[in-house]
């Protein structure tokens, strides 16, 4: 062991498969997360191209393979229903629009739990209260009353990271919203819903049902156009409020399934934003994931660039002998092209949605080669050292 002591805060994605390289790379791992325990349900998130490696790596395949919703693809639908569009999940080599690896976010969450609980300690209804750090160190003061000093503090607790905050500034300097709003939430499969997810699109707003593992419940989805959101992500309330309030007079199977909204236990409502900072790190503290980097869920890739800048991460840190400004500097450069690649395809996707003006020229050219390229570089345009000579603990994973 490299008796390096690590503090991650965030237990959903990207803290846990950090937590996972920073153990088998030999670093003492603690992670804390403020809610009670894990959190079930979510959108399902997909990973593609260098992802799918980075779980290989991982020894996590079979596991994520069997969690899957096994989505057969997508059809787009009017509003009576009839198939507009079908997207299918083995397009691209399964890296298309529905991902051959799709599984929803607490799914996948559990799974890198399991993975990592027996060898990290977990430290749930907790968070950070107060941190101080200085040339060797970083003293953390929990909410619970604990005090605690780490060599190395990580902040993967999503778009809205208290430790962002915390550390780096306000979130009105690093959160850019980009003019759309995302709910999701699970509803009685009462609509005949197979293997297949429907959507339906009209005047900058949609509504999709998408199959789940569960096959006597499906995964509600809603966008649509808000430059003046201002809700508290906080308040569920409000949120089902302005959901009802913008999705009034929507077609297809809208009115049926927001009959279920009040009586579902995982509704979620938050802006579509990204998070857009010139440096990841601040000394001994850096970030991961959405917290440094949303490419937001119009991107397809939050789940991609949390599994892949976790590996990175631990293995830059590692081979940098844990020296923080070498690791976390390394760890930026291998990342930042595929993270703005990411964030592009994101930005795009928000654009298509918007309402657009009369006579204005399609925003997307789908043959046209710099989108081609773009696509390419989002899925697969970062390298993936081996990292030999860099301690670890399990043994390589053999193609």
């Amino acid at each position: 062991m490299s008796g390096v002591r690590v503090l991650v805060a965030g237990a959903s994605i990207a803290g846990p498969a950090l937590a996972h390289w920073l153990r088998r790379r030999g670093a003492e791992v603690t992670v804390v997360e403020r809610a009670s325990g894990l959190r079930a349900g979510g959108q399902a998130v997909d990973a593609r191209g260098v992802a799918k490696e980075v779980i290989r790596r991982m020894g996590l395949d079979q596991a994520v393979r069997e969690a899957r919703t096994e989505t057969a693809g997508a059809h787009t639908v009017d509003a009576d229903g009839t198939v507009l569009e079908t997207y299918r999940a083995d397009d691209n080599g399964g890296d298309g629009f529905i991902a051959e690896i799709e599984i929803l976010r607490g799914d996948l969450s559990q799974v890198l739990y399991d993975d990592t609980r027996d060898g990290v300690e977990y430290l749930f209804g907790d968070r950070i209260a107060e941190l101080t750090q200085d040339a060797a160190g970083v003293d953390v003061v929990f909410a619970g009353g604990d005090r605690r000093r780490f060599d190395l503090v990580v902040g993967a607790d999503g778009l809205h990271s208290a430790l962002r905050e915390m550390v780096f500034g306000p979130r009105e300097r690093f959160v850019r919203h980009l003019g759309h709003v995302l709910a999701f939430y699970s509803v009685p499969n009462e609509f005949g819903l197979d293997r297949w997810l429907l959507e339906y699109q009209e005047s900058g707003r949609s509504a999709a049902l998408r199959p789940i593992q569960d096959a006597t419940r499906a995964m509600a989805m809603f966008s649509f156009a808000a430059a003046d959101f201002d809700v508290d992500y906080r308040d569920i309330e409000a949120q089902k409020r302005l959901l009802r309030e913008r999705m009034t007079g929507f077609g297809w199977l809208t009115p049926r399934i927001l009959a279920h909204l009040d009586d579902t236990p995982d509704f979620y409502l938050d802006q579509i934003a990204q998070v857009v900072m010139d440096r990841w790190s601040k000394g001994r503290v850096g970030l991961l994931g959405d917290a440094a980097f949303s490419s937001s869920p119009f991107s397809g890739a939050g789940t991609g660039l949390a599994l892949v800048g976790a590996y990175l991460l631990a293995g830059e840190l590692a081979a940098a002998g844990w020296d923080p400004e070498a690791g976390f500097a390394r760890y930026e450069e291998r990342m930042r092209s595929y993270v703005e690649a990411n964030q592009e395809i994101g930005r795009l996707h928000a654009r298509s949605r918007d309402v657009p003006e009369p006579d204005a020229e399609p925003i997307l050219d789908p043959g046209a080669e710099w989108l081609t390229d773009l696509i390419e570089r989002a899925i697969n345009g970062v390298d993936l050292p081996g990292y030999d000579g860099v301690p670890d603990s399990r043994t390589p994973v053999v193609s």
